[in-house]
């Protein structure tokens, strides 16, 4: 399990905080000396300037370099304050100088692709299974880009004079494979590595202390955690963030300022929720592992909340028999949801390339949330129906990888 899972410490000025003391206090520095405790949400689309010289030399400035402007806000599409205390709180949580948000995972990942074409760089080099929307994204080429897949250890040789980005996914969506991110940073070169860690968290892995430049989060699943908010953010450095705000202010994907203020709020109890739950899938799989009616488990070295598992029967008849865990897209939520990828997530990416990802026709994605095992195993039980004739052993030779 990576450092960031055990206490990691990140330092504040001269404050060396651990991560869960981060999770509560990061965003929220200047409160007390402000007289409030609670974090305010700023719902302003617009604020008041009655100096225009100036006003108009600050929207300049952002225009030519991306810094947040100096002083009071300016305008929505360009910053909000309560967006910015949960970039700033992401940022210390994932090790990095900077975060940007946006709408959505998608719109992050947009923003992304968008900076390094508008530089000439239009070739990804990408490792498979990525979420099926980002994989369609890619593959499609709707903003212009190019991608190669291949496996890790064919990285550095996918790479041209117009790659501007790797990407990559660990532990993978849905199959939960996890890659070794020191060793592909490594493989990029001076081409930046963006490695999508909605699953992980920064409680379990901080992907930039392996060299990744870029670090996505699908901020709607474990960062928010309660299925009530949909966020995107990306966690980098400083000269990338600039990018990434030009990039927002001129595509308009901003963050509204309520799903700023919840994903912040939800940032204080992600170290709790992430290991609660990650104890519980821990159990779940190794139940499953026992189980004659599934074929093979897999559940990351690294840990965490989800388990990804093949069955012996119909994977559709078990989506229909669970009653209290939730058959719905989505994942890290505080409940426990449940998913056939083939259908839902990964139908937009080609069978064959689907398939070839290790994504077959039987898998299940299940995102364990913060029920009593007991609970979950007696609905999984009831789902997973009668015991089906099987060959003994076959199961148990492929589990857990």
């Amino acid at each position: 399990m990576d450092s960031a899972s055990t206490g990691a410490h990140s330092v504040v000025g001269t404050v060396s905080r651990a991560l869960a003391t981060e999770a509560v206090h990061a965003g929220r520095d200047d409160l007390a000396r402000q007289g409030l405790h609670a974090p305010p949400i700023d719902l302003s689309t617009t604020y008041p300037s009655y100096d225009s010289r100036a006003e108009a030399a600050r929207i300049d400035a952002f225009a030519s370099t991306g810094a947040e402007p100096d002083g009071m806000p300016v305008y929505g599409r360009l910053g909000n304050p309560t967006v910015a205390r949960f970039e700033t709180a992401l940022a210390r949580l994932e090790g990095t100088e900077s975060a940007v948000a946006f709408a959505s995972g998608m719109a992050a990942l947009s923003a992304v692709l968008l900076a390094r074409s508008a530089t000439g760089l239009r070739h990804v080099v990408a490792v498979r299974p990525l979420y099926g929307c980002s994989d369609h994204l890619l593959t499609a080429g709707l903003l212009g880009t190019e991608v190669t897949w291949t496996d890790p250890a064919g990285i550095t040789d996918a790479l041209r004079p117009d790659t501007g980005l790797v990407m990559v996914e660990s532990p993978a969506n849905p199959t939960l494979a996890e890659l070794d991110l020191r060793a592909i940073a490594h493989a990029c070169g001076s081409v930046p590595l963006l490695a999508d860690n909605t699953f992980a968290t920064p409680v379990l892995q901080r992907p930039a202390e392996h060299g990744a430049r870029l670090v996505l989060h699908s901020a709607t699943k474990y960062l928010g955690g309660h299925g009530d908010v949909l966020a995107g953010v990306v966690a980098c450095d400083e000269e990338f963030a600039r990018q990434l705000r030009q990039i927002r202010f001129a595509t308009g994907g901003v963050l509204h300022p309520l799903a700023g203020y919840l994903l912040l709020r939800g940032l204080s109890t992600l170290p709790i929720r992430v290991r609660a739950a990650s104890a519980t899938a821990a159990e779940l799989a190794r139940r499953l592992v026992a189980d004659p009616r599934v074929a093979r488990v897999r559940y990351p070295r690294l840990g965490g909340a989800m388990i990804a598992f093949e069955v012996h029967g119909d994977p559709h008849e078990v989506i229909a028999g669970v009653r209290l865990i939730t058959p719905a897209v989505s994942l890290g939520s505080v409940d426990t949801l449940i998913q056939h990828p083939a259908s839902i997530s990964h139908r937009i990416v080609d069978a064959d390339d689907r398939r070839g990802a290790g994504v077959s026709d039987r898998l299940l994605r299940m995102s364990v949330g913060l029920e009593d095992v007991e609970d979950l195993w007696a609905d999984l039980d009831a789902a997973l129906g009668e015991t089906p004739v099987t060959v003994p052993g076959a199961r148990l030779q492929e589990a857990m990888r």
